[in-house]
């Protein structure tokens, strides 16, 4: 019979808002077994779709932690915040802000797309404590993601092409024609799992139904970025990570091995691996193949 693990939810104060914080706890942990925090991707899809990671706990006898990005999910939503709120930093703050109240002063940090993004952010600031980095389908840069998007979008068919420029031109994104469109694009390079994971429903509606994070960083979509994040590049800041570093994507990820390649070429020390048939959301699609491999790796950076 299996055993469910314990689960517990909370809320963590950030400034003078909340952030909430889900905690899986193994049914035995494992001696030296550190802590995970999941960073969700969007910015702003919440932590819904990446939440069976949280299978590692089990797997690997360690606490895993996901948490809503303030903005989003269950967390303080700002939809009057200025534009000007929304930066890495924030972020950044906010995760020390979690993890110095759960009390872990060793852990690993896993993120997954804009949660990888941010987890180098981490990263390059040396964090005491920080034992390993594992960036998940994510870009060094938002030009490198910007190009490659161009790229995979000029390989769908040419009517989804023109139904994509005809709206973006308009300013109609929110056409059913649009949008329809761009999930053509999602079929191919986000999600190729049939039909679409409900935890990746759930991220994608509360996201929809309060938008302010992701529109106001990202833009639209996946592919018509227009955001604060447009301008966002750590590419130059990659030598200064010490932490142990291991770098994924899938082999049709819209992550292509040219907006990773910088973390894997310039960290010292960094792994690479890519999963055969399968694009943005790895973890959904291979979830036993990526659990795997990240737990051999998290099994290896563990500190006494």
């Amino acid at each position: 019979m299996l055993i469910a693990m314990p689960v517990t939810t909370r809320t963590v104060p950030f400034r003078e808002y909340e952030t909430w914080v889900r905690i899986t706890t193994p049914t035995a942990l494992s001696p030296g077994a550190l802590p995970l925090f999941v960073l969700h991707g969007g910015p702003g899809m919440a932590h819904d779709y990446v939440r069976n990671i949280a299978a590692l706990a089990d797997e690997t006898g360690r606490t895993v932690v996901h948490y809503d990005q303030i903005g989003c999910g269950r967390s303080t939503h700002l939809p009057d915040a200025p534009v000007d709120f929304w930066t890495p930093d924030l972020f950044v703050e906010e995760f020390h802000a979690v993890r110095a109240d759960l009390g872990f002063d060793e852990y690993h940090v896993l993120g997954q797309s804009w949660g990888g993004m941010l987890g180098a952010e981490i990263a390059v600031r040396r964090p005491e404590g920080l034992a390993s980095l594992s960036i998940c389908n994510s870009p060094a840069s938002m030009a490198l993601w910007m190009d490659a998007a161009a790229k995979l979008r000029a390989e769908l068919p040419e009517e989804t092409q023109a139904a994509l420029d005809r709206h973006e031109a308009a300013g109609t994104v929110a056409d059913p024609e649009y949008v329809a469109a761009t999930m053509e694009f999602y079929a191919r390079h986000v999600c190729r799992t049939t039909p679409m994971p409900q935890d990746f429903l759930d991220s994608e509606a509360q996201m929809e139904r309060e938008p302010t994070v992701y529109h106001t960083m990202n833009g639209p979509n996946e592919f018509h970025v227009l955001g604060t994040l447009r301008t966002w590049s750590i590419v130059d800041r990659l030598d200064q990570i010490t932490a142990p570093t291991l770098v994924v994507a899938g082999e049709y990820d819209e992550a292509t091995p040219e907006t990773w390649a910088p973390f894997a070429e310039r960290i010292p020390g960094a792994r690479s691996h890519v999963f055969a048939d399968a694009s943005h959301c790895t973890h959904l699609e291979k979830p036993e193949e990526f659990r795997a491999v990240i737990a051999d790796f998290l099994h290896h950076h563990d500190q006494a």
